[in-house]
């Protein structure tokens, strides 16, 4: 059992017990024996019920100065870059394949002749982006508000996702979170913040032992993107190696809910099968317009390489690439070294997918967001070691501020 795990069971140990010693409800009047109830005492009760836990208010108020910080950062940046609209600056490159999909289905638009590269994305947040669009006509503004939402339930769920490793941990983390250098995608209209918001939620509570839930979280988010079967594999290896998983009396009922996560990818799959006659034509085509087919590792690092020094204004982009796939790599070692098997069987296919699978070095950094073990990590050690955090914070937070600058103002950073 790891660090971190020993501090997660001696929490749950210490809840049970302060559990047994609470004093008994009275049910006749509804309070507590020894609660003074006062005039204000329901109101506080709605307050704390709206609020939630004191962590959970703390994790917001970082995300909503995060916002604050965002903004003003993207109108400095913008004088001399950029006239684009508020807008147009968070909706850039693949959040117009989003709003095509939601406006005219997987034909694209009339006049688009590459249409055929949409499915390579997955439906769900088309879908729900159609659905928005009955009380939000501007499509733009509707990919931003949901967004802005998820990454809200994103900060929630990250901190108590962390509280359960370590106690005090979660503010810790939701601030790395939020000072990584590519959070600039949880404000634009990407995939990163909905998937987050339904795949740390199925994390959390497979933690709990609520794998019915977890499997339900865990199928929403597998059909925004394919890394939810990344997920899915992870929750499998956490359910057999839990103690409220497969090892829980009578847990193997619960095993089939671990299948739920896969439907929306076969639904998925049949419906291009119907359409093309190919299975797996949203991998077909991403080989066709973005290069991403298999390749050996060392030859995707060198062609990064090459492209970091032909290609002067991506240079800071893929040397961007280049440090996330080494932290990548150094994480899943780390993990492997501490017998973290969910963690590992997590983020160890995403490794294949981003370093072998495409000829060179592609959204490495932007799929760093989904390293919530990262994150956790940095916020565990940071809660325990303030000036190791603050190191993290001293490298991190510039770039994000640059890589908020350089995407709202046209220029990739993952």
């Amino acid at each position: 059992m790891t660090e971190i795990q020993q501090a997660g069971t001696a929490r749950e140990q210490g809840a049970d017990e302060a559990s047994e010693k609470m004093t008994s409800v009275d049910s006749s009047g509804g309070t507590a024996t020894g609660e003074q109830a006062g005039p204000h005492s329901g109101r506080t009760w709605r307050a704390v019920w709206w609020l939630g836990r004191p962590s959970d208010r703390t994790a917001l108020l970082i995300w909503f100065f995060w916002q604050i910080a965002c903004y003003i950062y993207l109108i400095l940046a913008a004088p001399g870059r950029t006239e684009d609209p508020i807008l147009d600056r968070f909706n850039r490159y693949d959040s117009y394949n989003f709003m095509d999909i939601a406006r005219y289905g997987y034909d694209g638009r009339p006049e688009d002749h590459d249409s055929p590269r949409l499915v390579a994305f997955f439906p769900g947040l088309p879908l729900l982006l159609r659905a928005v669009q009955v009380v939000i006509p501007d499509l733009r503004l509707a990919l931003v508000l949901i967004s802005f939402v998820a990454s809200a339930v994103v900060a929630v769920a990250l901190s108590r996702l962390s509280e359960s490793y370590r106690e005090g941990s979660g503010h810790w983390t939701v601030l790395a979170f939020f000072c990584s250098p590519f959070a600039v995608f949880l404000l634009a209209g990407y995939t990163e913040a909905l998937f987050l918001a339904l795949a740390i939620p199925a994390w959390l509570l497979a933690r709990q032992g609520r794998w019915e839930a977890a499997a339900v979280c865990a199928a929403f988010a597998s059909s925004i993107r394919i890394s939810g079967l990344f997920l899915v594999l992870g929750l499998v290896v956490q359910f057999l190696v839990a103690r409220n998983g497969l090892r829980a009396p009578k847990g193997w009922r619960k095993a089939p809910w671990l299948l739920l996560p896969g439907v929306p990818v076969l639904a998925y799959m049949i419906y291009l099968w119907h359409r093309t006659g190919d299975l797996m034509a949203w991998k077909a085509a991403e080989a066709q317009y973005w290069g991403r087919y298999p390749e050996a590792p060392w030859n995707v690092f060198i062609n990064t390489w090459h492209r970091s020094f032909d290609e002067p204004a991506l240079t800071t982009s893929y040397r961007e690439e280049i440090i996330s796939a080494i932290v990548l790599v150094v994480l899943i070692v780390a993990r492997l070294v501490r017998r973290n098997w969910a963690d590992f069987a997590y983020l160890a296919p995403q490794a294949v997918a981003l370093l072998a699978m495409s000829s060179f070095y592609m959204s490495v950094g932007r799929a760093s967001l989904l390293w919530w073990p990262l994150y956790i990590s940095v916020g565990v050690v940071g809660s325990r070691r303030p000036w190791a955090f603050m190191a993290y914070i001293a490298v991190a937070a510039p770039v994000m501020a640059i890589n908020v600058g350089n995407f709202t103002t046209g220029a990739w950073v993952g």
